[in-house]
């Protein structure tokens, strides 16, 4: 691979703002020179590397760079020195000196090229500029350090000249900004489809191996198009977190245990470095989350653009940090407890984070125009709830990388990947939605309905009342009789189709079995997520989904806990169906009992060993209430059909009786009310405000009982299809009125 040459007018133009910078700084009028030297090291980001990067556009290692106010020198190997041959100079270039370079001679182990290096130093004056924190292991650079010492140069270290140096980007690096920020948001559009197929197929897939994907998504032809050109790679390992197991730390690692995909968060970071050039991005994906998590992410994201919108030219860091602070505080003061707040953000480009020029409390220094910033918001041990249902704490953590502007708002460069909850929120929908087409078949039995008269012709043949009646009778007992023959069919066996119940198979497939510790340790786990219970049986974990249990105790005799489980079996359930058992002549296993001690094994045990029992107990409790109730609800749902909405008439001359009761009761107490008729049925309202409403054709019989011999006045609707009418299936409704309350008014 042939070596890159330098580019002149890059070199001479940042080497102007070098010398221009020199003479303004205030904390370098003592320093005469600035020496930098580059080799071998383990960090990516140095302050020597930066400079070759900024300069060169790549790193020299084994190299020295010396910088006087009236030269430029180069010490390499002759390969190094032809890569700089185009910006030697026997001249000054505006600001910039003469630059003349020096050739490596090994034999020496170049004490000579050092000697006269220190040399021109020495003459310059007693302070030289060097980076003191940078280490390398090469011997070139242990010599010249050495060569150095012995010289008595007072060395100062001038990082902080160089981050302000770098802070300010041109537009050469404002562009290479851009296109690592693209590449940034193209790794994130790529990563975004993984997790919704991991949720969606609920796959398990370890945060270590999705950190390596992405890292290869970062390559990727496919994913990014022409920028794989440019030299690209990440910023970092890319951060996968969930599960509860948060760090707000750059060097964190990405753990073995697998992605938590029930419902929570999930927190990526990762960033692209492209030509040295690096960029950051941080979202969270809230899988299933409650209305509680939502609006935390709400403030995060607002505290995030808050600091955005404050990162002003002349305003100092360290006001900045307050009003995302601030914002924080405002919108959730509860999350402010449990932010990270070492930082809200540092300046990037070069160098992934300059902690010299950080968004934090202690920063004074100003945001000038054309910095890069790396904004990042996180909070953590924030309440994980759903449905009553506790889970691990989970972290909220946003992060952009944006480019600061002299006029207007800001340039978020990472907006590409948007950070709105909409877009980062996996909700899945009910089946009920996925019903809603057949379902519309139901309704066309409700509503309104066409109204349609037809006059039969009226001849001299006309048939008299008598015979209409019979002849409607008839009609009416044909329908009788087949409605019967289809009631009958259905008992029998017949031909018609019965209705699948739902299945007891706790787990469809491999990848769905809990991966939990208690499992490994051959404890009774329940699983509520599929209604099942987890038993070990000569050592194998085995499931049983709850409808197969019929029921639990628990006991304690002496120091012991006992748990005996009994099971469904063929017969045992007298009147039931025996549908869930496929091969009834099978062997069944009745029941189980399991027996712990109730003290510790050892001092150091958290909980005795029948703490699992009793947890196991009380779960499995819960779970067969829940499983029933949810039963019953189903069976109360079975052929109940949703109304159409009523109509309401807006004449106020609507018939209406008051005073009226209604049967089955809508509460406990029995409370009167009114029933109106309306354009396209009734609507019944008891004092409390509730509502009951009937449309007409869905009314198959009505009957209306005078007070002949009777103390009430009864209206009776018989309905065509079932409803329901809080959690009952109702088919018939009763208005009644009692006579002893017409005699008192």
């Amino acid at each position: 691979m042939a070596d890159k040459r330098i580019d002149r007018d890059t070199f001479f133009q940042r080497a102007e703002r070098l010398y221009e910078l020199w003479e303004k700084e205030e904390s370098l009028s003592s320093v005469n020179s600035l020496a930098v030297t580059v080799g071998e090291t383990e960090n990516s980001y140095t302050k020597s590397s930066a400079v070759y990067s900024w300069l060169f556009g790549n790193e020299m290692k084994d190299t020295v760079i010396l910088f006087l106010k009236n030269h430029i020198y180069i010490l390499g190997t002759s390969r190094k020195v032809d890569q700089v041959s185009s910006v030697l100079s026997d001249q000054y270039n505006g600001r910039v000196p003469p630059v003349s370079t020096m050739t490596r001679n090994k034999n020496d182990h170049d004490a000579e090229n050092f000697e006269t290096l220190i040399g021109y130093m020495t003459d310059a004056g007693e302070n030289a500029g060097v980076f003191i924190k940078d280490k390398f292991d090469s011997d070139f650079i242990k010599d010249w350090q050495d060569a150095l010492k012995k010289s008595g140069i007072t060395q100062v270290d001038v990082s902080l000249f160089f981050a302000h140096l770098f802070s300010i980007k041109d537009e050469k690096e404002i562009e290479l900004l851009r296109k690592s920020a693209t590449a940034t948001s193209n790794t994130w559009s790529a990563a975004k489809t993984k997790y919704v197929e991991i949720i969606d197929q609920e796959k398990r897939v370890r945060h270590s191996v999705l950190s390596k994907d992405f890292v290869n998504f970062m390559k990727d032809p496919k994913i990014q198009d022409s920028l794989t050109r440019y030299d690209i790679d990440t910023s970092y390992e890319p951060i996968v977190m969930s599960g509860g197991n948060y760090s707000f730390k750059w060097n964190h690692e990405s753990s073995e245990s697998h992605v938590n995909s029930q419902f929570g968060s999930i927190i990526t970071s990762f960033g692209a470095r492209l030509s040295n050039y690096c960029t950051n991005l941080t979202r969270t994906m809230l899988v299933f989350p409650s209305s509680e998590l939502e609006a935390a992410y709400e403030a995060v994201l607002a505290a995030e653009l808050a600091v955005i919108a404050a990162l002003k030219p002349g305003v100092k860091l360290n006001e900045v940090y307050k009003v995302g602070v601030n914002t924080l505080a405002e919108k959730s003061p509860k999350l402010v407890e449990n932010l990270n707040k070492k930082e809200l953000g540092f300046a990037t480009g070069i160098e992934f984070r300059e902690s010299r020029l950080s968004i934090s409390a202690k920063c004074e220094e100003t945001v000038q125009a054309g910095m890069a910033f790396i904004v990042y918001i996180g909070v953590d041990n924030i309440p994980n709830k759903k449905k009553g249902e506790k889970g691990k704490p989970a972290a909220i953590a946003i992060s952009d990388t944006v480019l600061v502007k002299e006029e207007g708002e800001n340039e978020v460069l990472t907006e590409k990947a948007k950070s709105r909850l909409k877009s980062n929120l996996i909700r899945f929908k009910d089946q009920e939605n996925e019903e809603a087409e057949t379902d519309k078949d139901k309704k066309k039995l409700l509503g309104r309905g066409q109204r349609s008269v037809v006059l039969n012709d009226q001849t001299r043949n006309k048939t008299t009342n008598e015979e209409l009646r019979k002849e409607h009778q008839k009609e009416l007992g044909k329908r009788l009789n087949v409605e019967a023959r289809a009631r009958l069919s259905k008992q029998d066996g017949g031909t018609d189709e019965k209705k699948v119940k739902k299945s007891n198979v706790s787990y469809k497939n491999e990848e769905r079995f809990p991966q939990d510790a208690d499992i490994h340790k051959m404890l009774i786990y329940v699983d509520r997520k599929y209604d099942s219970v987890i038993i070990p049986i000569f050592g194998i974990p085995v499931p049983f989904h709850i409808s197969m249990i019929k029921n639990c105790s628990q006991s304690v005799e002496g120091d012991f806990t006992y748990l005996r489980i009994n099971f469904a079996t063929p017969g045992s359930q007298l009147g039931k169906d025996n549908g869930q058992f496929p091969h009834p002549l099978a062997h069944y296993m009745k029941e189980l009992t399991f027996r712990a001690s109730n003290s510790k094994s050892h001092h150091s045990d958290s909980s005795p060993p029948s703490n699992n029992l009793s947890t196991a107990f009380r779960l499995i409790k819960e779970m067969q209430k829940r499983f029933r109730t949810e039963e019953a609800e189903e069976r109360e749902k079975d052929g109940a059909v949703k109304q159409d909405k009523l109509i309401l008439s807006q004449n106020k001359l609507n018939p209406k009786l008051k005073d009226l009761l209604i049967r089955p009761n809508i509460i406990q107490k029995r409370i009167t009310g009114s029933l109106e008729a309306h354009t396209n049925g009734f609507r019944y309202t008891s004092l409390r405000g509730d509502r009951i409403d009937v449309l007409y054709n869905n009314i198959k019989h009505a009957f209306f009982q005078p007070c002949d011999n009777e103390m009430i006045i009864l209206l009776h609707f018989h309905l065509k299809n079932p409803v329901m009418w809080g959690k009952k299936n109702t088919r018939m409704f009763n208005s009644i009125q009692k006579l002893e309350k017409l005699l008192l008014t």
